[in-house]
């Protein structure tokens, strides 16, 4: 049976500073670094896309051994996470190419903003997770299901190779121009790849 990827493009979610003063190593106030994060997110803010692909599939789970129907894999912490779940949502999301090239950029020309901009990406991309994970609990709830915390590979004892099953079956780099280079590594570079269990809600 063919896989029914969904692609979405959302909408800037709301901006958490804080989350990203806390990325960028700030301790405490820090009033020239909160004037430089105001400054490279009103330069950043209308280049980023968000852009997310997804598809739900079965799950068979024996110990720590799970099945996925495109692909096998052991890991005891996912295994934890995806206790009593039957279904799961995979996805991919992004932030587009153009916070790499303004990084790569700044990376020469000004080292701080490079860091700063590094910082407001990764609240990006957090946030583009949070908001679609948001969404999923959401539809979930209404329809009597419940979704787990997202868990991507990498984490725990995850192998991170499990990304090439992930690209390969949402085929990222058509859907939401996410690749997959030979070492693993993502391009866009802010962008991840989680797993979000579903289960039903014990009456």
């Amino acid at each position: 049976m063919k896989t029914i990827v969904y692609t979405k493009s959302y909408s800037p979610p709301p901006f958490d500073k804080r989350a990203a003063l806390k990325y960028a190593g700030a301790c405490g106030e820090d009033d020239r670094l909160s004037s430089l994060i105001d400054e490279c997110f009103d330069e950043i803010a209308e280049k980023l896309s968000y852009k997310l692909c997804y598809a739900e599939f079965p799950l068979t789970r024996v110990e720590n051994s799970l099945d996925f129907g495109f692909a096998k894999v052991t890991s005891a912490k996912l295994s934890a996470r995806l206790s009593d779940c039957d279904r799961v949502i995979i996805f991919a999301s992004t932030l587009g190419i153009e916070i790499d090239r303004i990084i790569s950029r700044y990376c020469v020309s000004s080292p701080a903003k490079a860091l700063i901009m590094q910082a407001i990406g990764a609240e990006r991309i957090e946030a583009l997770c949070d908001l679609f994970s948001s969404l999923q609990r959401e539809n979930g709830l209404r329809a009597g299901l419940m979704t787990t915390e997202r868990f991507s590979a990498g984490y725990g004892d995850l192998p991170l190779g499990f990304q090439r099953d992930v690209f390969r079956v949402l085929d990222c780099p058509r859907k939401i121009g996410l690749t997959l280079n030979g070492s693993l590594l993502m391009s866009p570079t802010k962008s991840v790849t989680a797993i979000i269990g579903i289960k039903r809600i014990s009456k």
